[in-house]
């Protein structure tokens, strides 16, 4: 397959590079020797794949530290997919060109609602039934985690088990259940692997629905395999698997450069924010061990420069000290340190400053919303004067281009929240204009509100594709000359929120999409709605069931026995304060805010670094 592979068919596809693995640091263990063989596939093409640092940490930590194999394949792209299929070559792993089919386990992660038609093209091109209920004893276990796994249920047709929590806590013991029960019959086996903590299988259990189709009940089918299933929570990252030889691709990917996690969690609060709840709680690495993971990064792979990833990166309480650290040892070797977003305050910029001394780029600030109403609704402690002071002190340090994040659709918004979001736009852009000896650059990126699941609005209704539409035309028609503003596709946030909130009910439509083409669907020039559309008529679904409705109180969710260790009884409190437009405070700077994660999770927030927090102005 290599040789016809090499010979026939990359060199007529677009970036063949993607498919051709050998790249430096990859790892080859030995098929024969190695225990559970997993097959870890994202559902993207490989520049984003690559990008994604769990993935990387997953192939070390099963590689590394196991008796494991775990090989990396990603979406090909549709020109490589029909030369694929015309030459009957099926999806393969790019460190021994072995296809799907053969590997014990095929993972998939899960990082967006979207990416699931890839997942169903990707089984098929490997030639592994896409429903899981007609895959027999030979075929591979199909398993899914990341954060689109905290809602499995739109999903469950198509996998046989999901991995809740973080990968590094639970994996490899969950290898370790595949190899031991290799000789069992599927569904035996899948009754073993459900009683593994953070183990959901979906076919061992049966949902019923009330007339007017929301859930009446969901029961286990049998003994021994949980009502709910509790997340996997790493309690000390100090202590967890971290990379120190990463891959390194031989082409540009999304983010081609050298990672520390410095944290993982966000106590922040932001009541939209899915990735805030279900990461909780923030967990830090000391910064002697980024230290060291950073001077072995580079050392290992040539990298200019070291991101510091996290939800809110400019929150971990040792980030003064660890940039000045990286900027001193580094800087002079012409290693650069990469931000991400900057907290709206004057110690951000500071930051931002001494991290790009050589060069300045674009400076990116996200206050969410326009008014300080509504910024008091989803709980983003930010205003007005804190952005102007922060985009002041930037234009005055050299900075000439600011790019600001906010969203539209938000629940309570009015014309008055549209107009507060160009107006405070303008502001930034005179006050560039008053301190910038050349003429500054002032875009806003625009993303329409998604309500998601184990959030304070889960509940809420989510704006139709039209009503985006009238608020984006009418955001255009206001705004101001100089101004760039750049909307996220309506549509796709429509079918997005769906699958979002769905139930199980929705693996038909999915399977429908898929079969009429559907694939690629994060993409817009792939997206087509037409189809979507078409699926849910066909199989006699209301896409406003889940998208247009408000919920009642005391409705059971899909996601409701995924037990993230925040209560429904916080995330309802959360609701009514946000109608309330009360604020609640960060836990790490004011009291308990009795989210529940720490009692019922067992893991207490580790601010590792907590000495140097006391300086810092929080927002």
């Amino acid at each position: 397959m290599k040789d016809k592979l090499f010979r026939d068919i990359l060199p007529w596809v677009s970036k063949p590079i993607r498919y051709t693995g050998g790249e430096v640091n990859i790892i080859r263990k030995d098929w024969q020797e190695s225990k559970a063989k997993m097959a870890f596939a994202f559902p993207d093409v490989y520049e984003i794949g690559m990008s994604h640092i769990g993935g990387k940490i997953l192939y070390g930590l099963v590689n590394e530290k196991s008796q494991h194999l775990l090989e990396r394949t990603y979406a090909p792209w549709p020109d490589m997919e029909e030369r694929m299929r015309e030459e009957k070559i099926p999806l393969y792993t790019l460190e021994s060109f072995t296809p799907l089919k053969d590997f014990d386990v095929v993972g998939f992660s899960l990082q967006y609602e979207l990416t699931i038609t890839n997942v169903l093209n990707m089984l098929d091109l490997a030639g592994i039934p896409v429903l899981a209920e007609q895959r027999s004893d030979q075929d591979p276990l199909i398993t899914a985690g990341g954060p689109v796994a905290f809602n499995p249920e739109p999903f469950a047709d198509f996998f046989d088990v999901f991995l809740i929590g973080d990968g590094e806590e639970l994996l490899l013991e969950f290898l370790d259940m595949v190899d031991q029960t290799r000789n069992l019959e599927r569904r035996q086996r899948l009754q073993k692997m459900a009683e593994i903590p953070g183990i959901y299988v979906p076919s061992l259990y049966e949902v019923e629905y009330h007339e007017d189709g929301t859930i009446k009940s969901r029961v286990p089918l049998y003994g021994g395999v949980p009502e709910r299933v509790r997340k996997r929570v790493i309690p000390d990252l100090d202590y967890a698997y971290f990379p120190d030889k990463p891959i390194i691709p031989y082409m540009n990917i999304v983010h081609d450069r050298a990672v520390l996690e410095v944290m993982r969690g966000c106590q922040r609060g932001c009541r939209f924010c899915h990735a805030g709840v279900v990461y909780r709680p923030v967990r830090e690495r000391s910064l002697e061990v980024l230290k060291k993971q950073a001077e072995l990064q580079l050392k290992n792979t040539g990298y200019e420069e070291i991101s510091l990833a996290s939800l809110s990166t400019l929150d971990y309480t040792g980030v003064d000290r660890l940039v000045r650290h990286l900027v001193c040892s580094y800087g002079e070797r012409g290693i650069g340190v990469s931000l991400p977003s900057l907290r709206v305050d004057a110690f951000s910029i500071d930051l931002a400053n001494e991290v790009q001394k050589v060069r300045k780029t674009t400076l990116t600030l996200a206050p969410e919303a326009g008014s300080q109403r509504l910024r008091d609704v989803i709980n983003k402690n930010v205003s007005e004067e804190q952005v102007i002071e922060a985009v002041e002190a930037a234009f005055q340090s050299g900075w000439n281009a600011v790019k600001l994040y906010f969203m539209i659709g938000l629940p309570t918004e009015t014309e008055a929240d549209l107009e507060g979001i160009l107006d405070l736009v303008n502001k930034v852009r005179e006050t560039g204009q008053k301190y910038s000896r050349r003429s500054v650059e002032v875009r806003a990126s625009i993303a329409a509100f998604v309500p998601k699941a184990h959030t304070p609005f889960q509940w809420v209704v989510q704006n139709t594709a039209g009503e985006l539409e009238d608020k984006r035309r009418y955001m255009m028609r206001q705004k101001r000359k100089g101004i760039k503003l750049s909307f996220h596709e309506s549509y796709t946030s429509l079918v997005e929120g769906a699958l979002a909130r769905g139930d199980r009910r929705l693996g038909r439509v999915i399977f429908h999409a898929w079969q009429n083409g559907c694939k690629f669907d994060s993409w817009s020039e792939y997206f087509q709605l037409d189809q979507w559309v078409q699926a849910f008529q066909a199989c006699q679904i209301d896409m406003d069931f889940y998208t247009q409705r408000m919920r009642s109180m005391d409705e059971i969710f899909p996601w409701d026995f995924i037990d993230t260790g925040v209560s429904r009884k916080f995330l309802q409190s959360e609701y009514n304060k946000a109608l309330q437009g009360e604020l609640t405070p960060d836990c790490r700077i004011a009291d308990c805010t009795g989210c529940g994660i720490c009692s019922g999770l067992g893991v207490e927030l580790s601010l590792k670094e907590a000495g140097d927090y006391a300086f810092k102005s929080p927002v």
